[in-house]
């Protein structure tokens, strides 16, 4: 009371406080940093530890399974998983919610400092990195050139780009994807080798002796200090062919004798093609507590800098631009708010007929939601997906608050009374009302503060954005939209008085109201609720024949009381029920995106070239399908990462060369991508039978909510037995190959992989002079490069950079297992050659060591067709009991989304009952009754099946989305029934008659009730539509909002009161007071009272 007294009084302070708001809204809307998703503290860690040349099995043996027995060590762990191909362990350290993220990283950094010790020889440490949303990228800066090769634009990319990368706040620089780093090639021809009589390594020897980096001393001669460097390295690349290989006096040979020495680049161990043209591309991500907007848009201000620095036939171009969808959604958000706006103030013209009356409503919604991204911006959050979904919700909802204080301001002028008194009433009346119908809404966000991982982390943002500019919206209507009425409304004309009382005082005397009567302004209403001609002006209108009805029908109903009670009880309970079950699941909404990625998996050992020119295939098969000028761009990466980019599978994991990533930008090609993937799959099965496809998710709501699992399904198969895994993984693929809706059923890593087994004979080869070291270095050379068994360093003087020296045979003369069997071993002598000391075998390995902990498994994964996520993880779950009793040590579980799903359904479960509790709880506070909080509560039935059947009729799905929009169905549906109970239950006290009062409330109440619902619908229609960017992902949300607010408004006016009159018919009116000086408690003893005055 003593705000709208205080704003009444002193209305241009209320002004100016308003226009505060407004003008720090502004600034916080221009400086509040935009996201595409809210801060998730995923609690995961990435440890990436290569060691070049070494196999699956060795990296597991070697590496992952030490990290392993010391990882359990770290407090909170909950698991660890590792991933093991060729020269690369990859492990993934998941923690428990609320474990301390800062503390484990730096636990994990000197776990992995201290076991370094166990690990072969020149093991470098591992690279450690804490992941969240923000690791994963936000787009691609591209490097193509159409004279230049993949490695140069590496070298540009490395050396010019990233490095400019620094003046960007907040921009992290990741490796360059698609070349290989720059490397001087010391490339060996083996027939030369063998006609001298030389080994491989004895070229890494000559080379290191001549090409060694050491310290320069110092010479004083007289007055001056003069430094003595020598030329111990090699100055120029063509001068490496000069290193002599023989010492003393001796015919000499020179490098250059037996191999070609090129200013190069690494062993090509991937390919990057955009547009179908080998490129060079950086992943670009930024850090967790930066802006994705204010990144993307510093680094787009940047790219005619950084395209300065390269040569002029390179270009530089941002593609995949995730943070446009951010930027989509406000405009869409700009969008619906005004449409919104402008809907809310037609209901409100269409049931008052009163324009000024319109704008004020209007007015509170902007103020609102700026407001709201003010306080965001306060207690620390960001614009992102789900901020701007609450902010989107509450352009619908704030208007209740408004609505109502304009609608009753009306009634009380309806009654004669002056408009500053009707205000003033008006105001004062429904100041409890209101505040109780916000803290039914506010109390739906509890859950936010209790839900934990991913389902916690989206819903808070939204919660507080619908929180932050409800409770302006209440303050507004208790301080704005008094002052503005009194400014812009209408007033009654003017009646003839003496001129010693004011004008207003004239008007209600002639009202014909009394004093008294002003004490209790609900009884004054009764004049209200009697009148056919609501509002007293001679005519009977729209409105107010469709009232006269309603209140003859409900007085029919009245008789009827008990069975329409028990019927909507058990009717509405029986139906949510049944549709709880039917209804179908995800963990988010489907989005039909205008992207897709895809994984193309030849078969195990395919060479990257041969992979290349399938995935060539699949482009020029697509551009076929859509047309050329549909393809907006395209991104394909083929085979693995270098090994000195060890974080780059992190961002992009591949297990080989057999391996191709596509990502595919549409444009202008509307269609179902369920029915387009699956056209798609049919063609390339047709023109390329022997590979498999799966398309993974590249949304980066998708990936993150995936945790890492490539598919929707994907399901572990873990034991100590490999073959075993693999056996049972092959029956679960033939029995989910009967489910029809499955697509892209297969075996996720390369289990036959083949390889080249070679035994050495160690004592064949003790008797013929060599050793073991002798064997692998050469071995190594030949087979792949002599960076693995020496380093050798060469400073380019003009750049100033130091780049990897090798010895490697090139690939065009080791084509061939006899091309194997006569490396040379022994140095200066043509025998004995590898085959004279060991015999080799073709056979099969693993290509992919993946393990839990210490336990190996294999994942089988699978997409879905037209089929939501909980129907297609039941049916698999099926599939895996129908395999019967598992063996001991066998385990097989779903993983990835299905788990998320799971997690997220029970929490959000969990949620609506906390909200409805809360609810329950406070508002038997407020009545001092939990028989009238039941009452109220009886409208949770009719909210949740009006949303579920929404749903069902849109072909939406229970998601997290359409979830929180039953949540905060309940709290804006109860509303309603709070603004009629409240007054019903004013009324009992009055009357001491349950029926009369129901009857009375329902008739005041008619018109605030339909006006309120029909102008929140109208302002979340838009957003129920998703008409704009990314409204597939929050329309669930308003749609559910929309399902549950029209049940619930015919259950509030037709059931409710009926609920009502029945269940406090008999119910006594004293009060519950048990203070015997309280005149309202029944333990009143009046003669204290009386003793206390004196």
């Amino acid at each position: 009371m003593n705000l709208i007294r205080f704003a009444l009084r002193k209305p241009i302070s209320i002004m100016v406080l308003v226009a505060g708001l407004f003008f720090f809204g502004i600034g916080a809307v221009r400086d509040i940093k935009v996201d595409i998703l809210p801060e998730m503290n995923l609690p995961v860690i990435y440890l990436a530890h290569s060691f070049a040349g070494y196999t699956p099995d060795q990296m597991e043996s070697y590496f992952a399974k030490n990290y392993v027995n010391v990882m359990i060590l770290a407090n909170g762990v909950k698991d660890i998983e590792t991933k093991n191909i060729q020269g690369l362990t990859l492990m993934k350290v998941t923690y428990y919610e609320g474990t301390n993220m800062a503390q484990a990283a730096a636990e994990i950094s000197a776990l992995s400092n201290r076991i370094q010790s166990r690990f072969p020889p020149g093991s470098q440490p591992p690279f450690i990195i804490r992941f969240d949303a923000s690791s994963l990228p936000i787009g691609q800066l591209v490097l193509s050139s159409k004279t230049r090769s993949n490695n140069e634009l590496q070298d540009l990319a490395n050396v010019y780009v990233r490095s400019s990368f620094s003046a960007i706040p907040g921009l992290l620089s990741p490796p360059p994807f698609g070349g290989s780093p720059r490397t001087i090639e010391i490339n060996v021809d083996p027939d030369l080798l063998r006609s001298h009589n030389l080994t491989a390594d004895q070229i890494v020897e000559a080379i290191r002796t001549n090409n060694k980096t050491a310290p320069s001393g110092n010479l004083r001669i007289g007055d001056i200090n003069y430094i003595i460097p020598t030329n111990n390295t090699i100055k120029e690349v063509k001068d490496f062919e000069k290193i002599p290989l023989f010492k003393g006096d001796v015919p000499n040979l020179y490098l250059g004798d037996v191999a070609q020495v090129t200013d190069g680049a690494d062993i090509t161990a991937g390919y990057a093609l955009v547009n179908g043209k080998r490129s060079v591309y950086i992943s670009i991500a930024k850090a967790g507590d930066a802006s994705t907007w204010d990144v993307v848009q510093k680094l787009k201000s940047q790219l005619p800098k950084i395209q300065s620095t390269l040569p002029n036939d390179v270009k530089l171009s941002y593609e995949f631009d995730q943070s446009v969808h951010v930027i989509d959604s406000l405009k869409s958000l700009i969008t619906e708010g005004i449409i919104g706006a402008i809907l809310t103030g037609l209901m409100v013209l269409l049931f008052l007929g009163d324009r000024r009356a319109a704008l004020i409503v209007i007015l509170t919604i902007p103020i609102a939601i700026i407001s709201g991204v003010l306080f965001l911006k306060l207690f620390g959050q960001t614009i992102n997906l789900m901020s701007l979904s609450g902010l989107a919700l509450a352009i619908g909802i704030l208007v209740d608050e408004s609505t109502v204080t304009i609608e009753n301001i009306h009634q009380h002028l309806d009654m004669g009374k002056p408009k500053s008194l009707a205000i003033w009433d008006a105001c004062k009346e429904i100041a409890l009302p209101k505040l109780l119908i916000l803290l039914c809404i506010l109390a739906v966000f509890a859950p936010a503060f209790t839900m934990t991982g991913i389902p916690g982390a989206l819903f808070l943002p939204l919660a507080l954005a619908i929180g932050f500019s409800m409770i302006v919206s209440f303050l507004l209507s208790q301080t704005f939209v008094p002052v503005m009425a009194n400014w812009l409304m209408k007033a009654h004309p003017k009646k003839a008085h003496s001129s010693n009382i004011s004008d207003d005082e004239a008007e209600f005397n002639a009202s014909g109201l009394t004093i008294e009567s002003e004490e209790d302004t609900f009884d004054q209403k009764k004049m209200l609720v009697q009148r056919n001609d609501f509002n007293n002006d001679g005519k009977i209108n729209f409105f107010e024949r469709f009232r006269n009805r309603y209140m003859r029908f409900i007085n029919r109903l009245f008789d009827y009381k008990k069975p329409v009670t028990l019927l909507y009880i058990f009717l509405s309970v029986g139906l949510v029920l049944v549709l709880l079950n039917t209804i179908g699941q995800d963990v988010f909404p489907k989005v039909n995106s205008s992207q897709f990625q895809m994984r193309l998996r030849a078969p195990d050992g395919t060479r990257l070239e041969s992979t290349e020119d399938k995935a060539i295939a699949v482009l020029n098969e697509l551009e076929k399908m859509i047309g050329k000028e549909h393809v907006a761009i395209s991104s394909v990466y083929v085979g693995q990462h270098p090994g000195i980019f060890s974080i780059s599978p992190i961002y992009l994991f591949t297990a080989g060369p057999h391996e191709a990533v596509f990502q595919i930008g549409l444009k202008d090609y509307h269609v179902d991508m369920d029915i387009f993937k699956d056209e798609f799959r049919q063609r390339i099965k047709k023109i390329l039978p022997d590979v498999k496809i799966s398309f993974e998710p590249i949304e980066l709501t998708d990936k993150v909510l995936s945790q890492g699992s490539p598919t929707p399904i994907e399901i572990r198969v873990a034991g100590k037995n490999k073959k075993r895994n693999e056996a049972y993984a092959n029956k679960l693929i033939a029995k989910l190959n009967k489910i029809d809706y499955l697509r892209d059923i297969q075996i996720a890593q390369p289990i036959k992989y083949p390889a080249l087994d070679i035994t050495i004979d160690r004592v064949r080869a003790a008797q013929l002079g060599i050793d073991m070291n002798d064997i692998s270095r050469s071995l190594i050379a030949s087979t792949s490069s002599s960076q693995y068994t020496e380093k050798n360093i060469w400073v380019d003087e003009k750049a100033g950079f130091s780049y990897n020296v090798q010895v490697q045979v090139p690939l065009n003369k080791m084509k061939s297992k006899n091309d194997l069997k006569e490396i040379p071993l022994l140095k200066n002598a043509s025998r004995p050659v590898l085959s004279d000391v060991a015999t080799i075998t073709p056979s099969f390995t693993y290509g992919e060591n993946d393990n839990i902990g210490p336990m190996p498994y294999i994942s089988v994964t699978a997409n879905m067709d037209h089929v939501d996520l909980g129907t297609a993880t039941q049916a698999v779950q099926q599939s895996i009991e129908a395999l019967g009793e598992l063996p001991r040590g066998l385990f097989i579980e779903q993983i990835g989304l299905s788990t998320v799903l799971k997690e997220t359904m029970s929490s959000l479960q969990t949620g609506l009952l906390i909200a409805i509790m809360v609810i329950f709880l406070m508002l038997s506070a407020n009545f001092q009754s939990f028989k009238i909080s039941l009452v109220i509560l009886t409208t949770v039935p009719s909210v949740v099946l009006g949303s579920l059947l929404l749903l069902v009729i849109t072909g939406s799905t229970l998601n997290l989305q359409s979830y929180m929009g039953i949540i905060m169905s309940v709290g804006v549906s109860i509303a309603n029934a709070v603004l009629l109970i409240t007054n019903a239950e004013q009324l009992r006290k009055h009357n001491g008659n349950a029926l009369q009062s129901a009857r009375e409330a329902a008739s005041l109440r008619l018109r605030p009730i339909i006006m309120t619902s029909i102008a929140m619908i109208a302002g979340m229609l838009p957003m129920a539509i998703g008409h704009g960017e990314g409204g597939d992902q929050i329309s669930p949300l308003g749609r559910a909002v929309i399902g549950g607010l029209v049940f619930s408004t015919f259950t509030v006016l037709l059931v409710l009161p009926l609920i009502f009159a029945w269940a406090m018919g008999k119910t006594p009116v004293h009060s519950l007071s048990l203070d015997p000086e309280d005149p309202e408690s029944k333990h009143y003893i009046s003669s204290l009272h009386h003793q206390n005055e004196k």
